[in-house]
């Protein structure tokens, strides 16, 4: 068996002043430049106190830290990787983590919506300039679901003891933006305290989304698909406001059992999923299951604007006996029952498939949480909330890079995106004012980096 080990004595000397370990983002950092990115965050962000540090060239700090986690910064330490062997004579305005952790205490909540603002509007650049989301104009569907970040120490503002016993959190919400031919790009964040309910705020929230998709390209029939928690009149309402529909997890209640009673039996489809998928309550591979739908109203506690007539689409899942295999037989059968409230125009089986993808968002927390989620890295609850909305234009900017590099690249996770596109070592070499990158020989993915390469230096339209 050969082994791997290398066949002759090796030693390391950190002394070449050539090379880069992260080339993929030459083109990463053109192609924000080239949208603007920069000067929008200078134009918004306004943060008084320059002379302090905290607020000159907000444009340049931003664009540090989007860059370091494009290469996988989880801690504002982490952007020292950008000031490395000759990324000085590729990029001018790399700032010291010392400088970004200033500038990102500085941040009030003012600042946090103006970076909320520039979050959004190049979103919207990126989509126009990218490929981002094909079929948009058709068809698009918008995520939304809260998250929980574990932290430490009892100075970080807002953390709090909440969902996690004995765990002190902070509690972001996101939503995503997709289409059936693209992954998720994220359209807008928001961090809140530890204890906040998982719908604070949910109304305002999804209306923001709903503008940021339509942003976006986002003109077609949009639904938004959320968990039980954000069942309410809030959502409801600011979904029909902006002309898009819904679909929302009902947890089961009196009214809602009873309208289920009222479904005939012979009202029930009888379906077989070609993919097992996980039932939320037991946690067990479902693959069959049936499904109806009836005509319900909701929110009827409220005022007759906010109350709300729309489908009830049922999946229900035999109850298994769990003493079957002692013998035991079935006396009758009984059923989980799992009902989405949606004005969803599709048919019944096509809008509960659409509802069970909403779990596509989980994908994209789980990006976060194994990047620059991994810890919220500041005391400060604004500084915080940046790093939150710096990441999702990193993730955004990736899923571009991603678009451009060809249509594997295009539905690959972020991690894969950073190993094949960004991690790339190469030396830098200088002739007649140009400087050339010299990456490996043999790199697998070298067609795919050349096509994000070339479109993001070609020569603007």
């Amino acid at each position: 068996m050969q082994s791997l080990m290398p066949q002759r004595a090796v030693s390391v000397t950190f002394d070449e002043r050539n090379l880069i370990a992260d080339a993929g983002l030459v083109p990463l950092v053109r192609l924000a430049e080239r949208l603007g990115l920069p000067d929008l965050i200078a134009d918004r962000v306004r943060i008084a106190g320059a002379g302090n540090g905290g607020g000159a060239n907000p444009g340049a700090k931003a664009m540090t830290m989007v860059a370091a986690m494009c290469a996988g910064a989880d801690s504002i330490d982490d952007a020292g990787r950008l000031r490395h062997g000759a990324m000085s004579a590729l990029f001018g305005g790399v700032r010291a983590p010392s400088t970004l952790g200033t500038f990102l205490r500085s941040f009030t909540h003012g600042h946090s919506r103006q970076l909320h603002a520039v979050h959004r509007d190049f979103l919207s650049r990126l989509a126009r300039a990218v490929p981002l989301l094909p079929g948009a104009d058709q068809v698009a569907f918008v995520d939304i679901d809260p998250t929980h970040r574990s932290v430490y120490g009892r100075a970080k503002q807002g953390a709090e003891i909440g969902r996690f016993k004995g765990v002190r959190t902070l509690h972001p919400i996101l939503a995503a933006v997709s289409t059936p031919l693209a992954r998720p790009v994220i359209a807008a964040v928001r961090l809140r305290r530890g204890k906040a309910a998982d719908a604070r705020g949910a109304g305002p929230f999804t209306a923001e989304a709903l503008a940021a998709a339509a942003q976006a390209g986002a003109t077609g029939t949009v639904v938004v698909r959320a968990d039980s928690q954000f069942y309410n009149a809030d959502v409801v309402g600011a979904c029909r406001r902006a002309g898009a529909r819904f679909s929302l997890t009902v947890r089961m209640n009196p009214h809602v059992a009873a309208a289920i009673a009222a479904i005939p039996e012979d009202a029930w489809t009888v379906i077989r999923y070609p993919e097992a998928f996980v039932d939320p309550d037991t946690g067990e591979l479902v693959s069959d299951a049936e499904v109806a739908e009836t005509t319900y109203t909701a929110f009827t506690g409220r005022r007759k604007a906010e109350q709300a007539t729309a489908r009830l689409i049922i999946r229900r899942v035999r109850r298994l006996n769990p003493e079957a295999g002692g013998g035991q037989g079935e006396l009758f059968t009984t059923w989980r029952y799992h009902p989405v409230f949606t004005d969803s125009p599709f048919t019944m089986l096509q809008a509960e498939l659409h509802h069970r993808q909403h779990a596509v968002i989980e994908q994209v927390i789980a990006d976060g949480k194994s990047g620059p989620l991994a810890h919220l890295p500041s005391g400060r609850f604004q500084a915080n909330n940046a790093w939150l909305t710096l990441w999702a234009i990193a993730f955004n900017l990736l899923r571009a890079a991603g678009s451009l590099a060809g249509a594997f690249h295009a539905r690959a996770t972020t991690a894969t995106l950073r190993a094949h596109l960004v991690h790339i070592p190469a030396r830098l070499a200088r002739s007649a004012r140009r400087l050339t990158l010299h990456p490996p020989a043999n790199w697998p993915w070298q067609e795919a980096f050349t096509s994000l390469f070339d479109a993001a230096h070609a020569p603007p339209n």
